[in-house]
């Protein structure tokens, strides 16, 4: 625990057997038929040391990209690790709230962290002059991980600066349709792009992630990766989520959860809960008072939502809510709650 923020604490923790599972962000609760079919086609191969080679011009191809621009990862969580180590204990800056891993991942390499905190007050909106001029490693989420806010692509282009490495965290765009505000179509001067393929495709249990950057950045992020860390069912999963058809349907999945959350930020409004921002990711943050009894005695309804203390910037009010098809239920349950 750093500053009084658990920054380890994660949605999984809230989970438990017979709850609804509205605490972790994962859209979907298995893999669609066809991935599986993929992974289980792989195992076959587990002898071999995994190659990463295909998923790299997977991933490249899927975003136009150059294969030299692009560093297969297990997960996210493994590239902010790479970014902290890779990068030396220089100044750094974090964006919150948001996903707490970057900033524990600065911390144990030695960073000396800067907060930027944005406020509720405005809907956490990004002003790039809070950030600090001295910091050489800037982590921002796009769309935000708790709050749900998209920050406009021309304000992140703002935080770019010479010696500078900015690194946005994309995890969730592929959930918003067109997947509008992303940097990962282009290579920028010192811009990172970091990706996840869990969310979407409910495998948070394989590990599949990847990062965009100047062929120099991953290139020093590679010296500093684990041999074989990324296995080979994830290289497989990111071959296969990286295909047109995937694309497609990744597209047509985001468009339905668009409706989604929609839907359930009009049922919490009706209940009078603030909902923050303007949701764009499949998720939502919200501000009740008192909100640690209402997540005890949601669990007891039969539904586990995520505690937003742990998120610097955030208290015992805020609860974040993960978006499902039928949100008719929790709503019912918290209206009874509340």
């Amino acid at each position: 625990m750093d500053g009084e923020y658990d920054l380890l604490h994660h949605g999984d923790r809230e989970v438990g057997d017979g709850l609804v599972d509205l605490a972790v962000n994962v859209r979907v609760p298995e893999p669609p038929e066809w991935l599986r079919r993929e992974l289980a086609g792989c195992l076959g191969d587990l002898a071999a040391y995994p190659d990463p080679r295909a998923a790299t011009e997977a991933i490249a191809a899927r975003h136009g990209r150059d294969p030299a621009d692009v560093l297969p990862t297990a997960g996210a969580a493994e590239a902010f690790t790479l970014l902290a180590t890779a990068f030396g204990a220089g100044n750094a800056a974090v964006v919150h709230p948001q996903f707490t891993e970057p900033e524990a991942a600065l911390r144990a390499a030695g960073h000396h962290v800067h907060r930027v905190p944005l406020s509720a007050a405005d809907g956490f909106v990004l002003k790039p002059d809070a950030v600090p001029a001295e910091a050489d490693l800037v982590f921002v989420g796009n769309p935000t991980n708790p709050t749900s806010v998209l920050h406009p692509a021309a304000m992140l282009r703002q935080l770019c600066a010479p010696g500078r490495l900015l690194v946005v965290d994309e995890a969730f765009l592929d959930a918003v349709p067109g997947e509008p505000e992303s940097l990962a179509v282009e290579r920028l001067p010192g811009v990172v792009v970091v990706r996840s393929l869990t969310k979407t495709w409910g495998i948070a249990g394989l590990r599949a992630g990847y990062v965009l950057a100047e062929p120099e950045v991953i290139e020093r992020l590679r010296a500093v990766q684990p041999p074989w860390s990324v296995s080979t069912p994830a290289a497989v999963a990111m071959v296969a989520c990286s295909s047109a058809r995937a694309v497609e349907e990744a597209s047509r999945l985001a468009r339905a959860g668009e409706r989604d959350l929609s839907a359930l930020v009009s049922g919490l409004r009706a209940l009078g809960v603030e909902v923050a921002g303007v949701p764009r990711a499949p998720f939502v943050l919200v501000r009740i008072p008192g909100a640690s009894r209402i997540r005890l005695a949601l669990r007891e309804a039969g539904y586990a939502v995520r505690r937003g203390d742990t998120f610097p910037g955030l208290d015992t009010d805020w609860l974040r809510i993960a978006v499902r098809r039928d949100m008719s239920g929790f709503l019912a349950a918290l209206r009874d709650v509340l």
